[in-house]
């Protein structure tokens, strides 16, 4: 058997160390354009920044050291520039002589990866514009910086441009970000990317939401960014990361099939339209694993499995691969935001009924010191309540909630399995009812009608005269301090002695700061036979939908 392997980085790297633990025998060579075949990407703004001081920290494994471990034969600088189908060749370009010669394959694996965007915009390619992909594009900018950078402009609000931002803030860059949508982190949805504007702004961050960039312009002391309203932004460094494309241009020269977006069409034991080819990483078009269509999902750790599974499958082992479900998440100063399954946007694009929660609990017990709050919001079908999705910002603990509801989202688990999911608790980690447990009695209680709910987003599209009667159970001072428009206070504590105060004639929307005491009001004024719902996530989730007006 002879394997060629196009890229390496995740997924062909990942092939390749596999296909040689299944078979000593084959013979396996492996094709990279770049000097480097295997290094974390993930990991390049944060040497930049100085996080990562060690340059040869973020090489994961040399040539060298897959030549004499793995026997592979590894050909750094080498372009593959054509695949010959019915030949089974490819044609390789050595980047250092130009010498071009043909390797026959008996499979083949393509893991081109995806490049960074760069649309066709006046002064695109100017000096001191830049894209990060590889070690190569972050030497460039680490030493532009070291020149001596006094200003930077980050187009794009993604996870890398909002990585590379928080390390330019690190280094004391005065940083501006410019984003086409009118949120940062466009995967996410709106309202939970709230406190990430937040702390940008909180430090020294200029957004510009909203705006694209027209033109790049060169002058005396750098660059100027003109955007779409008008305005101009100096820079004396520009960096892109508006999003990445689908390296194809070898499987459409080569007649493979892609799909609307340009992703190579795999099917579930990742062959190509031809049976002998293969593809993997971010190049190619995946299954949406809760939504279970095609898209376009470029993780590192999905990217990895398929190399393993592709190289499973060329040795007969028949191992399909299940789907991407877009488990994520980014470190931005002192917060965390992470999201795995659909998000509310794309469950509406797709016309797919869900219901959706919000819960604001500390990371850990509340009397142990340092708790901090996150919020998770929880999707899921509206009938069986089988777990759709989830996003979660805040401090500590977001990533071991995310991870647990990704669980949850691949075993396909429902809301009434997480109010009893048992989790390792003692208080510096957790709570005896978990954020998990809390997500899953808040959501579970909304299906049995034992807590009825109306999300912010369905309750502020109201006009006044359709609205609730809007009840505030907060304190008096809380109340002071912000509440919804039109609202009356009555504290819960007070609630059973002043019922007279609420219409009888109309339904009632109770809120707290979080839902809990909110959830308390609906119980108490639904068994005294009052029409009532619980704004779902209290008034912390009003303040994320519309932080202009709190």
């Amino acid at each position: 058997m002879k394997i060629v392997i196009v890229g390496g980085v995740a997924g062909g790297a990942s092939a390749a160390a596999r296909a040689r633990r299944l078979s000593e025998d084959a013979e396996i060579i492996l094709v990279e354009r770049g000097p480097d075949v295997s290094f974390a990407n993930c990991g390049l703004p944060y040497h930049i920044g100085g996080k990562i001081v060690e340059r040869d920290k973020l090489l994961v494994v040399k040539p060298e050291l897959l030549k004499a471990r793995f026997n592979l034969d590894v050909r750094v600088r080498s372009s593959v520039e054509a695949i010959d189908r019915n030949a089974k060749t490819v044609r390789i370009r050595d980047l250092a002589s130009d010498r071009e010669y043909e390797e026959s394959y008996d499979k083949l694996i393509l893991a081109p990866g995806a490049a960074p965007l760069r649309p066709p915009v006046p002064g695109i390619d100017l000096p001191g514009i830049f894209t990060l992909r590889n070690l190569q594009d972050m030497d460039r900018i680490k030493a532009t910086i070291d020149d001596g950078v006094k200003e930077a402009v980050v187009v794009g609000a993604g996870f890398i441009g909002l990585e590379l931002v928080e390390n330019l803030v690190r280094l004391g860059v005065s940083t501006t970000v410019v984003e086409l949508q009118d949120q940062v982190l466009p995967p996410f949805d709106k309202e939970m990317t709230t406190p990430l504007a937040e702390s940008l702004a909180a430090n020294g961050v200029a957004l510009h939401l909203g705006e694209s960039a027209d033109a790049f312009e060169q002058t005396s002391d750098g660059l100027v960014v003109h955007l779409k309203s008008g305005k101009q932004l100096p820079a004396q460094l520009i960096a892109l990361g508006i999003g990445v494309r689908p390296e194809n241009k070898l499987a459409v020269d080569a007649g493979l099939e892609v799909g609307p977006r340009g992703g190579i069409r795999v099917n579930d034991q990742l062959q190509t339209s031809d049976p002998d080819i293969y593809a993997v990483g971010d190049a190619i078009e995946v299954k949406d694993f809760v939504l279970e269509v095609p898209t376009q999902i470029p993780l590192a750790g999905p990217a990895n499995r398929q190399g393993r599974i592709a190289a499973d499958n060329i040795f007969g082992r028949s191992i399909s691969y299940r789907g991407t479900q877009g488990t994520a998440i980014l470190g931005l100063f002192d917060l965390s935001a992470a999201m795995t399954g659909a998000s509310e946007k794309i469950l509406k694009r797709a016309e797919r009924p869900y219901r959706m929660i919000y819960v604001h609990p500390a990371n850990h017990a509340g009397y142990y010191p340092g708790a901090e709050q996150m919020t998770l919001k929880l999707l899921f079908d509206p009938e069986s309540g089988k777990v759709l999705g989830a996003q979660g910002v805040g401090g500590a603990g977001v990533d071991k909630r995310i991870d647990v509801l990704a669980v949850a989202i691949q075993a396909g688990m429902t809301v009434f399995d997480l109010e009893e999911m048992e989790l390792a608790y003692a208080p510096q980690f957790g709570s005896a009812k978990d954020p998990i447990n809390m997500a899953g009695f808040v959501a579970a209680g909304l299906l049995r009608d034992d807590h009825p709910q109306i999300d912010v987003a369905s309750l502020m599209a109201m006009s006044p005269s359709e609205r609730p009667f809007l009840l505030d159970v907060r304190t008096p001072k809380e109340f002071a301090d912000g509440h919804f428009p039109d609202s009356v206070n009555i504290p819960v504590d007070e609630l059973r002695s002043r019922l007279s105060e609420l219409p009888t004639d109309k339904e009632v929307a109770a809120y707290c700061k979080v839902g809990q005491r909110g959830y308390v009001a609906t119980r108490i004024l639904r068994q005294k036979g009052f029409a009532v719902v619980n704004i779902s996530g209290g008034y912390t989730t009003y303040r994320h939908h519309f932080p202009e007006t709190s």
